[in-house]
């Protein structure tokens, strides 16, 4: 495939305002470094089986029948983006229109088996060219937690019920299982399960009749409806403002504001005795610099005897650590200032900072797959009313990418989802 001295534009790319989307209106121009990048697609599709399609359907290189499709609208575009930028890129060109997929979670789910062999490691010394590190500004620091909160959790309310089920819940579902232990997922079955992964978490924690329970990361509420309904006296803690306001509606509609209260207010700051600490999906939004003020914090406010049970996202050791200075697309674009812990790096923190000791862990990772393949289908086929909410095509496109992103991790194996014991044992 021939570069021209400079990208190119098609007719289909989808309106970008460029005040909204400055890095997807913009296509940079890095001939040399798009010139490495088409020698890696051509070699991640021999490899991984791909078919790389050029405008008009031309195979980039043969691939077998049946393999995961990458269709190139613009590859101009779209190998001037990765060779700037690498996997942010990727996903810029995605969101401008560059490229495309009939069936975007197999292509992905491709791309995620073994990601840190897509560069071959002769090659390796070239991510310096375009690997940045998240910007300080996005550390979710005190002052900058609730700007990173309200990035994502407060988008609207209203885009969130077009593909959540009725209870709001925005953490995976554990759906019963079939004789091979995989998971029954269905969109009719999606809220049911999604009480049976708040159940087991309360009773990890042992909540109850008269149970002192805190929250970190309220959600839009349906835990603490659960916990205040089991007798529990509930303290909630988030940082949207739009999650706060409908969980406190949805509170009070279940009759139980007497039994559960949110407040406004950053994990650092909470204060009282619990005995049940809960906490679901939240310490990804912590950022690693800040792991040991969180378990600090769990740990202060916990009571004798108590217990602490988070769900928790995980990724492998190494690649937690691999990753852990790398700004990516997902933190750009999703969940600015994060990052997901491993196993290991939760009990490390918690030995090293807490008297908590990591006492029991249970993965299911494949029941997210599920959970997120019924929001993405439930999201695309809404699209015409997320439209209508305001959202436009470069944004609805990002929300495809992460959703699909997302599910094609957890099919792989890179990303896991925990519940996850922490105790008082290291207490004197």
């Amino acid at each position: 495939m021939t570069l021209p001295a400079r990208p190119t534009t098609a007719p289909t790319r989808p309106a970008v305002d460029p005040l909204r989307w400055p890095d997807i209106a913009r296509v940079p121009h890095v001939p040399l470094r798009a010139a490495v990048a088409e020698r890696l697609l051509r070699r991640v599709a021999r490899e991984r089986g791909l078919r790389v399609e050029l405008p008009g359907g031309r195979p980039l290189v043969p691939a077998p029948p049946g393999s995961p499709v990458l269709r190139l609208r613009r590859p101009e575009a779209f190998l001037h983006r990765i060779g700037a930028t690498g996997l942010i890129g990727f996903g810029e060109s995605y969101q401008a229109g560059d490229w495309d997929s009939p069936d975007l979670v197999a292509l992905l789910t491709v791309l995620a088996t073994a990601p840190e062999t897509l560069v071959p490691t002769a090659a390796q010394w070239l991510r310096r060219l375009y690997v940045q590190q998240p910007p300080d500004a996005e550390l979710s620091t005190a002052a900058n937690a609730g700007r990173n909160i309200r990035h994502h959790y407060d988008l609207s309310n209203e885009l969130f019920a077009l593909f959540l089920d009725p209870t709001m819940t925005y953490s995976s579902a554990v759906f019963p299982t079939g004789p091979a232990g995989r998971p029954l997922a269905s969109w009719g079955g999606l809220a049911g399960a999604q009480h049976r992964k708040i159940d087991q978490l309360l009773d990890l924690a042992r909540v109850g009749p008269g149970s002192r329970v805190l929250e970190i990361g309220t959600g839009w509420g349906e835990l603490a409806v659960r916990a205040a309904a089991r007798g529990a006296e509930v303290v909630s803690l988030t940082l949207s403002e739009q999650q706060l306001a409908l969980a406190r509606r949805r509170i009070a509609a279940a009759g139980l504001a007497d039994r559960a209260e949110v407040r406004l207010c950053d994990y650092r700051s909470a204060e009282g005795s619990y005995d049940a600490v809960l906490s679901v999906e939240m310490i990804e939004a912590v950022g690693r610099p800040f792991w040991p003020e969180y378990f600090a914090t769990v740990d202060r406010v916990l009571a004798p005897g108590g217990r602490a049970a988070l769900q928790a996202i995980t990724m492998p050791h190494d690649r937690m650590l691999a990753s852990s200075r790398t700004y990516t697309w997902i933190l750009k674009y999703i969940f600015p200032g994060g990052l997901i812990p491993s196993v290991q790096a939760i009990a490390e923190t918690t030995a090293r900072h807490t008297r908590l000791r990591l006492t029991e862990h249970q993965g299911y990772g494949p029941h997210y797959a599920e959970t997120l393949r019924l929001w993405r289908e439930r999201f695309t086929a809404r699209a015409g009313e997320v439209a209508a909410l305001g959202f436009d095509p470069v944004f609805r496109r990002m929300w495809e990418l992460y959703l699909a992103y997302s599910e094609a991790g957890f099919r792989t194996g890179y990303l896991d989802v925990q519940q996850i014991l922490l105790t008082g044992e290291g207490r004197q």
